[in-house]
């Protein structure tokens, strides 16, 4: 049997500046999907969403940012775990301001139905010099959900650098998520690479952006042969779409379009890379690949 999995990814404008009335718009949005479309198994939200940030600036209040950030789990996180339980679906809340020992992350976290939180991800590359406020994470995050499989996290300019997607998919996963927010010219640039980062990796892709004052949607769905699935405008909106993760394990085997089986010729090939200097390219996920050769029709992997 498939292993389906239904995700919503919505676009939204925050209310600005306001940490609870963003709260309140995210949480008619996932009880509304809950109640349309119960076959949607996890609800998925923008960069930085849950403070109401609109631009990267100091507000007039100057007290704003202690006031909107904190501890990872804390008060900002207690009552996405309870939306988490009212819905019954996974959650993956954009992210928010971290406060840990006077520094501050962009942290997003990923909780299960049951309200718990299951991983907890720092953005590794703050938009710099933009985000020169902001502490780097110095860890990858990948997370399981039962009976379906391995999915990857990763916010905004991460995507950039295409060893953090790389090293996901090494780290098992087979769906990555990339809240992102961003308004800026380059949102065209991001959409080749968020294409680039599915076909590379063999994966589903998710890039959820915001709207408004600090972002310019066009989120999108691309899955593992690099197809987009959807790709939104500039209006609110969400998308749903129910993703095969066997779709994941068949690209792999026999190769994008049936032709190229490339994780499965890069771990094979011999060569040497800095990334997997301490962990060679057959201890991770992609050990998991059948044997690089031509398959026929009906055959096993």
């Amino acid at each position: 049997m498939s292993r389906l999995f239904g995700i919503a990814a919505v676009q939204m404008s925050v209310e600005a500046w306001d940490m609870d009335g963003t709260f309140e718009k995210m949480a008619d949005v996932a009880l509304n999907i809950h109640k349309q479309m119960p076959w949607v198994n996890m609800v998925v939200y923008h960069e930085l969403v849950v403070p109401g940030l609109v631009q990267f600036k100091t507000p007039v209040d100057v007290n704003w940012w202690k006031k909107n950030s904190g501890p990872v789990p804390g008060p900002q996180t207690d009552r996405l775990c309870e939306l988490a339980c009212k819905t019954r679906q996974w959650l993956v809340p954009g992210s928010m301001w971290e406060m840990m020992d006077d520094k501050m992350y962009n942290t997003s976290v990923v909780i299960s139905p049951d309200g718990e939180i299951v991983a907890k991800y720092r953005k590794m590359f703050p938009w710099l010099p933009y985000e020169a406020g902001t502490t780097p994470g110095d860890q990858f995050c990948v997370f399981d959900i039962p009976n379906v499989g391995r999915f990857g996290l990763c916010i905004c300019y991460d995507m950039w650098f295409p060893e953090v997607s790389r090293t996901l998919a090494w780290m098992g996963a087979e769906v990555i998520i990339q809240p992102t927010l961003t308004p800026t010219s380059d949102r065209e640039l991001e959409l080749v690479m968020a294409r680039a980062n599915a076909l590379f990796n063999q994966c589903y892709f998710v890039s959820i952006n915001g709207i408004g004052a600090w972002g310019g949607g066009r989120s999108t769905i691309i899955d593992p042969d690099g197809r987009i699935l959807q790709q939104a405008g500039t209006n609110q909106t969400f998308m749903t779409e129910m993703l095969d993760l066997d779709h994941t394990t068949r690209t792999r085997e026999y190769g994008t379009l049936g032709l190229a089986q490339t994780l499965k010729q890069l771990r094979d090939s011999g060569h040497k890379f800095p990334i997997y200097e301490n962990h060679g390219l057959t201890e991770g996920g992609f050990n998991q690949l059948g044997k690089l050769k031509f398959h026929h029709i009906n055959n096993e992997p």
